[in-house]
């Protein structure tokens, strides 16, 4: 479980350095006209898995794998809807469409919750 934390927190940096190079790229192309959106989506992988990933190695705490695909499936759809909304701010229009990255973000959040407390009760109860 160790290697696969290590794997996901190395995908975490490099997903982190990605939006923020993508970020301030598309910035300087977007004729001055800036969304929040897209300056801090390298703020999601951040908060979201490199922060987090970090203390859990560090406390010697590995999840099953379960729990750390779903919650970097969150992380994902929450840096995509960021970028999507980013793009969209950027370019002066809307989509209603927009609400569905939170929805799903929020739902993958729960779900992965979910798996890491039955996986946590199921091993304590085995004790």
């Amino acid at each position: 479980m160790e290697k696969q934390l290590k794997l996901h927190l190395l995908f975490n940096i490099i997903g982190t350095v990605f939006l923020a190079l993508f970020g301030a790229i598309y910035e300087i192309f977007s004729h001055e006209v800036y969304s929040y959106f897209m300056l801090y989506a390298f703020a999601i992988p951040l908060a979201m898995g490199v922060l987090p990933y970090s203390i859990l190695m560090l406390k010697e705490k590995y999840p099953d794998r379960i729990f750390l695909n779903l919650w970097n499936t969150a992380i994902a759809i929450f840096s995509i809807g960021s970028i999507f909304a980013g793009v969209l701010a950027i370019y002066g229009t809307t989509n209603s469409l927009i609400i569905v990255y939170p929805i799903a973000g929020a739902v993958m959040v729960l779900l992965s919750l979910l798996s890491y407390l039955q996986n946590h009760h199921r091993g304590s109860v085995g004790e």
